[in-house]
């Protein structure tokens, strides 16, 4: 981990630097535009009794230096907004290594509690799992990391491609950190995504008229041959005069089909100017992980045509529509029909990149959600990639931990499931450590099925589906109470088991919902169902009872715990694993402590 804290803090301070070097050439800058402008005034004043030419020329004269330095000015600000962005990046990664996520998005809008196990496993929202890790700057490319999140794989060869391509990525630590500043400086926060989508369902204009497509080239040739028979004394200036009001009426006739096109697209320059930098960053031979070329290889069409170019070129497409009222863009419409020109090149990039605009966004939402596991990786490199079997069901683990628990307190256990059907059955005292431990088996799981290195030190696992019912809540809205809910829940896992589903399952408190008779009846039958559909998981429970289908079950259930020790009247807790029933439960000794008469 030291060498991750050093390597951000190095980051820093060179980018302090690089920033305080920047901000030094923009003062510099800044005052010698003051002394041009100056300059200027004064030489104006001492020849001001000469005349307009020799103003102008003294004008000109300053202008020239004024406005190269102000593009030069311009483009240290860029340099200096990126390194900023940088800066804060390296900072924000610096407080995520001790667990302060507030920085990154944590997509709290996807928690939903019908899902399998999101809900329970505190995938998204503040501080979770989602957060510590979404480094993604396109709407695209969070979806699609959601995606990976929700619905893991099952398929031990796509867990290794990915794991490949996590792996190597890693190791592109400056391009990571260049994709992510690129994409934070200019990408809209929340862009609309029918704005994308209407990009190519709105109807031709132009393109398939040939009227206009004459026009273009007709227009310009007649005002050449006008202006210079004027020019030469050959034309009668009339006519110059009854052309331009005719140019203007060709010109402008299509003016509410122009503003519709500009008003469907006004809105994406930015985006496709940025995503155009963001792709040229990743095309090209840079990868030999096979996931990742496949990335760069969609990138270019089928004519050698990179993608970042092509929009690169949509983007000035729009923004030159953009411009059409400006006084510039007025005369060149006159003169050459410059909006119905934008318009057409607009058409025919619609047209030429139809089919293969769809495949650059989703190659770039795929390195944006790989850049994210890949900061993961790189920021833990303590963690390891688990190996994937082909056995059902199999979850062999040393030293799994939670990777939002700090690393320093953290305590961590074993886990051993190597046959199907196969439980744990874990019991022990109120904060003894099951509830946590639960979702430390939960969560590394899932870091394993969607290919992320995970949190310990050895584990093998078989990709099954991840089914758990931890954190079960009534509600009003529907009208269901909190033991109809639990219900349901056990009813799903029950439904799919039986159509032959192959499932990973944590339970914990079964049935809480209910009386303490109902509940042990229930649980035993659940547990015995469950066996009986070689099913395999994990349940947590106070109950001991449970403890005794180990007798009936020998080969099929294990019972571990959680203890909490009394020592000198106060309680300790180990929060280790062990084997057996638990022994001390410590409602009685914490009410009483709390002076609660029992």
């Amino acid at each position: 981990m030291e060498k991750v804290y050093t390597y951000y803090t190095e980051k820093i301070e060179a980018s302090t630097r690089q920033l305080n070097d920047l901000k030094k050439k923009m003062h510099v800058l800044g005052s010698i535009r003051l002394i041009l402008v100056l300059a200027a005034l004064i030489s104006c004043w001492i020849f001001r009794q000469e005349s307009g030419w020799v103003i102008t020329g003294i004008l000109g004269l300053y202008a020239l230096p004024f406005t190269l330095f102000m593009v030069y000015h311009n483009r240290l600000h860029t340099r200096k907004t990126y390194t900023e962005t940088s800066i804060l990046l390296n900072k924000n990664e610096l407080k995520a290594l001790d667990y302060d996520f507030s920085a990154f998005d944590g997509a709290a809008e996807h928690n939903k509690a019908e899902h399998s196990f999101s809900l329970d496993l505190d995938l998204f929202g503040e501080r979770s799992l989602f957060q510590s890790l979404n480094r993604t700057v396109t709407s695209s490319g969070k979806e699609l990391l959601v995606e990976w999140f929700l619905n893991p794989f099952t398929s031990k060869e796509k867990i290794q491609k990915r794991q490949e391509a996590i792996t190597e990525l890693a190791s592109f630590t400056e391009l990571r950190q260049h994709f992510y500043v690129t994409g934070s400086i200019k990408t809209p926060k929340n862009p609309n995504p029918s704005l994308l989508e209407s990009l190519f369902h709105e109807k031709t204009l132009f393109i398939q008229n040939r009227l206009w497509k004459t026009l273009i080239w007709v227009v310009p040739c007649v005002w050449t041959i006008l202006l210079a028979g004027v020019f030469l004394n050959r034309i009668d200036e009339v006519f110059a005069g009854l052309f331009f009001c005719m140019a203007f009426l060709i010109a402008y006739i299509k003016t509410k089909d122009i503003n519709h096109l500009y008003h469907t697209v006004n809105k994406m320059e930015d985006i496709f100017s940025v995503y155009s930098d963001l792709m040229k960053n990743i095309e090209g031979d840079l990868f030999q992980a096979e996931e990742l070329r496949d990335i760069s290889q969609k990138l270019t069409d089928k004519n050698g045509i990179t993608a970042s170019s092509a929009i690169k070129q949509l983007s000035k497409y729009i923004g030159a529509l953009d411009q059409r009222f400006s006084l510039a863009g007025i005369l060149l419409n006159l003169f050459y029909l410059r909006d119905i020109r934008h318009a057409l090149a607009l058409e025919q990039w619609r047209k030429t990149y139809r089919e293969d605009f769809g495949r650059w966004l989703n190659a770039l939402a795929h390195f944006d959600a790989y850049s994210s596991l890949a900061g993961f990786a790189f920021n833990h490199p303590d963690y390891i990639y688990p190996q994937i079997t082909d056995v059902y069901f199999q979850m062999e683990g040393k030293d799994l931990g939670h990777p939002l628990l700090h690393r320093d307190i953290c305590v961590k256990n074993d886990i051993d499931i190597r046959q199907s059907p196969y439980f744990l059955v874990i019991t022990g005292a109120n904060m003894a450590g099951k509830s946590t431990y639960l979702r430390t088996v939960g969560v590394n799981y899932l870091l394993a099925c969607i290919g992320a290195p995970v949190f310990a030190t050895a584990l093998t696992v078989y990709p099954a589906q991840l089914v758990t019912s931890l954190r079960t809540s009534d509600s009003l809205v529907s009208n269901e109470s909190y033991f109809f809910a639990e219900l349901k829940r056990l009813k799903m896992i029950i439904d799919r088991l039986k159509e032959g589903e192959k499932l990973f399952i944590i339970l914990d408190e079964i049935l809480k919902g209910t009386n303490s008779v109902d509940k042990q009846k229930g649980s035993i039958a659940l547990m015995k169902q469950l066996v009986s559909y070689k099913a395999c998981g994990i349940i947590a429970t106070h109950d001991l009872v449970l403890g005794t289908l180990e007798e009936e079950f020998p080969d099929e259930i294990k019972n571990y715990r959680f203890e909490a020790d009394i020592k000198k009247d106060e309680l300790a807790f180990s929060y280790r694993l062990r084997e057996g029933i638990a022994q001390n439960m410590n409602a009685y000794f914490l009410m009483k402590k709390m002076g609660i008469t029992v």
